[in-house]
């Protein structure tokens, strides 16, 4: 019953998502969903196992330490879109700074692509009993080629068409996983048999230092940043806010409620919340594995769209968007090969903070620029102390093994 339970809440919920001419018509939803696929997408797949590996039953504890500094960075892109976007076009060392978190982005979508897709081919191939490296690597490649083909002969148009219900099948299998959970936990609890798992919850410099490498988990906020040629201001602020707290709301519920589930050397493998969640309905493994599919497939695309275009945009269109695809293409197959899965989630993290970081050099410039002397001090103060936070990741964090 709790099989046939999961399939319909996320068969109905993806579905509504998909074709309701309601939720087409919305902007504030298409406003939403953006920022929100990209929180939802990978990190909540890897989250609870790596954290239950690291930290044990104290997974929860660490998720809501990590959540509000995620929300804290959120606060410095909307700072940043109500206050500098109205003079990203001034001369000054505000615009300049700016410019090179724009490369910064680029060499982090490079790196996004590359995990986006190394975490596909790791489902894909775990759902057909294989754990094979140089498989994975070859799968990754295989679909890197595919887009970055697709990208340079007619554009990505016509790909973006699975991001739509790549995105609604994620969410709905989302909620119908916290709800099997959910229920998985009270039937426990009413049936007297619902206690934590007896794990090692020390932390140690080393882990705390893994843990700095999992900024990835909760990243993706940032998009609504540059959706400002199809969403005024004010709506990707409050959208972008909605999002973050929608996620933070779910990855805490999710956490929380997998707890129960943990057990000895799980995090070891980036695909254990497959075999983590069995116990709980036997549905559940192969519609995480769909999902995981389709999400990291249409996550890489996005990524190399948005790459393609920041490589234009920084060249003054010299170098055209087909010739862009090239450089993503030939990048992002060595970082396949010279990273692993485990690795690049590191890697990922450390390149999307130093870009924070240089964002919140962005705000601390503008936030001296205007308003009260006591104002501008303590979001100075806020902005730099998010910044050394940043910084931190990039030099400090280590990748999960």
């Amino acid at each position: 019953m709790l099989s046939i339970l999961v399939v319909a809440c996320a068969l109905a919920l993806a579905g509504y998502l998909s074709f309701s001419r309601r939720v087409a018509a919305s902007s504030a939803w298409r406003a939403t969903a953006t920022p929100l696929a990209s929180i939802m997408g990978s990190g909540f797949l890897i989250s609870a196992p790596l954290l239950a590996g690291l930290v044990g039953v104290r997974a929860v504890l660490f998720m809501a330490v990590l959540l509000p500094v995620a929300y804290a960075l959120g606060g410095v892109m909307r700072f940043n879109i109500r206050h500098f976007e109205p003079i990203e076009t001034d001369e000054g060392p505000a615009r300049k700074v700016a410019l090179a978190s724009r490369v910064v982005l680029t060499a982090a979508y490079f790196v996004s692509v590359s995990y986006y897709l190394q975490l596909l081919a790791a489902f894909a191939l775990h759902a057909l009993g294989s754990e094979s490296t140089l498989a994975a690597r070859l799968v990754t490649s295989g679909l890197l080629l595919v887009i970055g083909g697709v990208g340079m002969w007619r554009g990505l148009d016509e790909l973006e068409v699975i991001e739509k219900y790549a995105v609604s099948l994620n969410l709905g299998m989302i909620a119908a996983l916290i709800l099997a959970l959910a229920w998985y936990n009270v039937a426990r609890v009413v049936g007297g048999s619902w206690s934590l798992p007896t794990l090692d919850s020390s932390v140690s410099l080393r882990d705390a230092r893994v843990l700095l490498g999992l900024l990835i988990i909760v990243q993706g906020f940032e998009t609504s940043r540059y959706l400002g040629d199809e969403h005024p201001a004010e709506l990707r602020v409050r959208t972008m806010r909605t999002a973050q707290l929608t996620a933070s709301a779910v990855y805490l519920a999710f956490t929380g409620l997998a707890t129960v589930l943990f057990e000895p050397d799980l995090g070891s493998r980036v695909t254990d919340v497959i075999s983590m969640t069995a116990p709980v309905a036997v549905v559940l493994p192969a519609l995480l594995t769909i999902a995981a599919v389709g999400s990291q497939f249409s996550a890489a695309v996005a990524d190399t769209e948005g790459a393609g275009g920041l490589i234009e945009d920084l060249s003054r269109h010299r170098l055209k968007e087909r010739y862009g695809y090239a450089l993503i293409l030939a990048g992002t197959v060595a970082l396949t090969w010279v990273t692993d899965v485990t690795g690049i989630i590191a890697y990922a993290s450390r390149a999307f903070a130093l870009y924070y970081a240089v964002q919140c050099a962005v705000a601390w410039m503008v936030a001296g620029s205007g308003g009260s002397i006591a104002w501008a001090r303590a979001r100075r103060i806020g902005y730099a102390g998010l910044a050394v936070v940043c910084l931190a990741v990039a030099i400090l964090g280590l990748p999960v093994e």
